[in-house]
């Protein structure tokens, strides 16, 4: 256990901001998980909301620093081609 007053005030930070980017990652994978069932249903006016949805969420968790901004791109551009995808077959 943390003996100084700085390294028990830097362990209550530490809390807070993992408690913070678990709450993000898990939003982002809820979101990921949306658009690819809607890929899925073959509903393309959902899919399309819920990548408008999902884009922000993971541009901002990277500017954060939750994730790492090249996870961001990977992700975004797996998305968006999957959702382009739909189009493409129909």
């Amino acid at each position: 256990m943390a003996v100084h007053k700085s390294a028990e005030k830097r362990m209550r930070q530490n809390e807070t901001r993992r408690m913070r980017n678990r709450h993000v990652k898990t939003n982002i994978k809820t979101m990921v998980k949306r658009v690819r069932e809607a890929v899925q249903e073959k509903n393309e006016a959902k899919a399309n909301e819920a990548l408008a949805r999902v884009i922000p969420l993971v541009d901002k968790a990277a500017s954060k620093g939750v994730i790492h901004w090249r996870t961001r791109s990977r992700k975004i551009a797996r998305l968006t081609k999957l959702v382009n995808g739909m189009g493409a077959k129909a």
